[in-house]
């Protein structure tokens, strides 16, 4: 067909009229599911619309349905930044956590009775669509929440998702939040043309679809059935929204976005348990897979009172079906051993297919958990994935137990560095001693250290860590600012462009936060939400240092437990000297004291300790002198202005007052400190 240049306007017209015809129907099949014409009739007007914008190439736009594959395959994905984070939900896997949630809610609230929005949690993936004046202009994968990938390109080829709102009244910036997924029906038809190919399946619905969405060439993500529904909002400009969540999950479907036809308004917890129940009876025979419902405060004046709890929102929470399970065989029992020492007993699997799975490992979670169930190599188990994500042993199927097996202990010794293993009193834990010696905890450490949400050094991955470590150029988090860019070449798969990368990631990590910092130093139970309230409390690192345990307690939401942690970590001498050589090196963040140590209190003054403590060790009593400008000594001189003398004080005691020096017992200490 010759391309003509300029399109009479009876042509012009015919073409608006073909894509709101399109459009319409495209409305009518994907969000009302009614449609009116058969699909032959809806070809031959695509068809149409393609022959004519093939004949006039300047009527097409980018919105128009011929579109939704155009662009060329990108190299890689881009990072998007979600303005409003896209937050993962509390999960809640019995009724009665359900009921407690909800008594929280109206507590907070102060009602009696809350009206929820109900709805199918499907398992696919997130995603975020923006549209700008009514036009699709970008969209992105959840990622992690604060940062995804931008797969706009294959997000237009799927056909459920407008290019362009349907009707009127939208704001000038709409960013709207769904999930991707496969039908059950498409994806069985996918991993049939996959078998008759001799090409690999997929496991599940969830893995077919978000592999179906990363793609780069976006014309396999075409040819892949992909639908999608729309639960929620992020940012928005320009424009006014009804004022619940309900209300506006039917704006949005007046729009031209899909919506759960599950989805319902409900009333109080009872109406939230009963419509798990009726979704759970009905969950075999709905056209594409659930792993639970949402449930969500309809009245958006009511979430934003109830706020979030570090990166999840109070106002709704996933209620998790009942997981499946399996029979299979354990074949063996190992110890492994994590970033802080603990060692986690780990079931080897005859590998079983359970909930959409192949599961080959599950956890034993402890000592304590191994006796109860009374597993051991060789016993015939039954296995779940708890909440559908995590695969754990449910019980032994004692019957099928062959004879000679034997109970299964924690090794005494770390199967890593050898180190004796230790179990606290009153902890489930055991934990090797090993410390920042044992190569399993060094490499955890150092990764969590150097991860995004702590130090955030980019390129610093398991295999570059695993080889600093293996060549001993790092054994604590310090030696990473000691590196040069020459010993970073010299490593396996590294040019001298990536190591000038990494070395230069490295030193621009060095300007951080103090939340940041205190997370990155990996103290147990510290987790982002309680680094940040650490850092908001005290202010600066050394106070953090010094505060003891029930000084700790009086920060919000820290309780006994994490003081305990908290207070045992900065106690540690070898975790004050890794920090001292990181403090060296230069890491700093916003605000950080670094004050002459002739203007602190004690810069004038030098000490000597002897004996024992009775309210701190010895070491805690040297760095809180040092704290504060004071110089400790291991001998007594005439230079000596005090010794400090505990129980049962050596020579050093008589020595001092041969000299004259004046001696402080552990109370003259305590006030000193404090004054």
């Amino acid at each position: 067909m010759p391309i003509v240049s300029a399109p009479p306007r009876e042509i012009i017209e015919r073409v608006k009229k073909l894509r709101a015809e399109i459009a319409r129907h495209n409305y009518l099949y994907y969000v009302l599911d009614a449609p009116e014409i058969p699909d032959a009739e809806y070809d031959r007007l695509f068809r149409e619309l393609q022959e004519l914008e093939a004949r006039y190439p300047k009527l097409i736009t980018p919105d128009s349905p011929t579109q939704r594959v155009g662009a060329a395959p990108p190299k890689k994905f881009g990072a998007v930044r979600h303005e409003v984070p896209m937050l993962s939900l509390a999960n809640a896997f019995a009724e009665q956590e359900v009921v407690d949630s909800d008594r929280r809610v109206r507590e907070r609230l102060g009602l009696e009775q809350v009206e929820y929005s109900a709805e199918p949690k499907l398992d696919g993936l997130a995603v975020s669509l923006l549209y700008q004046r009514g036009q699709f202009t970008q969209g992105a994968t959840r990622g992690d929440g604060e940062t995804g990938e931008d797969v706009t390109q294959n997000l237009r080829t799927i056909k459920a998702i407008p290019l362009h709102l349907y009707g009127t009244g939208y704001p000038e910036l709409l960013e709207v939040r769904g999930e991707v997924y496969l039908s059950k029906r498409a994806f069985a038809a996918l991993n049939a043309d996959a078998q008759a190919r001799g090409e690999k399946v997929f496991a599940n619905p969830r893995n077919a679809a978000a592999g179906s969405l990363r793609q780069l060439d976006p014309k396999i993500t075409a040819s892949r059935p992909l639908a999608f529904y729309a639960y929620g909002l992020g940012k928005i400009q320009g424009g006014a929204m009804p004022d619940n969540h309900s209300a506006i999950l039917a704006q949005l479907r007046d729009w031209g976005l899909p919506v759960a036809r599950e989805q319902k308004v409900v009333q109080g917890v009872q109406g939230c348990l009963d419509y798990y129940r009726d979704m759970g009876a009905r969950r075999a025979q709905l056209p594409y897979d659930i792993d639970g419902v949402v449930y969500k405060v309809n009245r958006l004046d009511y979430q934003e009172q109830l706020g979030f709890i570090s990166r999840a929102p109070r106002w709704a929470l996933a209620h998790k079906f009942p997981a499946q399970e399996e029979l299979t065989e354990v074949l063996d029992i190992e110890a492994q051993v994590g970033r802080t020492g603990a060692l986690t007993p780990v079931a080897r699997l005859k590998p079983v297919f359970v909930g959409g799975v192949t599961v080959s490992n599950a956890t034993l979670h402890n000592q304590d958990e191994i006796e109860r169930l009374d597993v051991r190599v060789g016993d015939a188990v039954i296995v779940r994935r708890a909440g559908d994500v995590i695969p754990e042993i449910v019980s032994v199927v004692r019957e099928r137990r062959p004879p000679h097996t034997r109970p299964y202990h924690l090794p005494r010794h770390c199967p890593v560095c050898g180190a004796d293993v230790v179990r606290a009193e009153g902890e489930v834990v055991a934990r090797c001693s090993g410390g920042l010696y044992c190569p399993a905890q060094r490499t955890g450490a150092i990764l969590h250290f150097a991860s995004r949400r702590a130090m955030d050094i980019e390129g610093l991955g398991d295999k570059l860590v695993e080889q600093l470590v293996a060549q001993k150029l790092v054994q604590t988090p310090a030696d990473l600012y000691t590196l040069t860019p020459g010993q970073l070449a010299a490593l396996e798969r590294m040019g001298e462009k990536s190591a000038a990368n990494v070395h230069g990631a490295i030193q621009k990590s060095k300007k951080t936060t103090l939340a940041r910092f205190l997370f990155a130093l990996g103290i147990r139970e510290v987790g982002e939400a309680t680094a940040q309230t650490l850092a908001n409390h005290f202010g600066g690192l050394d106070a953090v240092m010094q505060a003891d345990e029930e000084t700790l307690q009086n920060v919000p939401d820290v309780g006994p437990i994490v003081a305990a942690h908290i207070a045992a970590f900065f106690r540690q001498r070898h975790n004050r000297e890794v920090i001292q050589r990181l403090r060296a090196a230069g890491v700093n963040w916003p605000g950080m004291k670094r004050e002459p140590a002739a203007h602190l209190p004690l810069a004038s003054k030098t000490f000597v300790l002897t004996g024992t403590l009775e309210r701190m060790t010895r070491d805690e009593a040297k760095e809180k002198l040092q704290a504060l400008g004071a110089k400790v000594s291991g001998s007594v001189s005439s230079k000596t202005s005090y010794v400090v003398a505990g129980a049962d004080p050596g020579s050093k005691l008589d020595t001092a007052r041969g000299l004259g020096v004046e001696v402080l017992d552990e109370a003259a200490l305590l006030k000193l400190l404090r004054g």
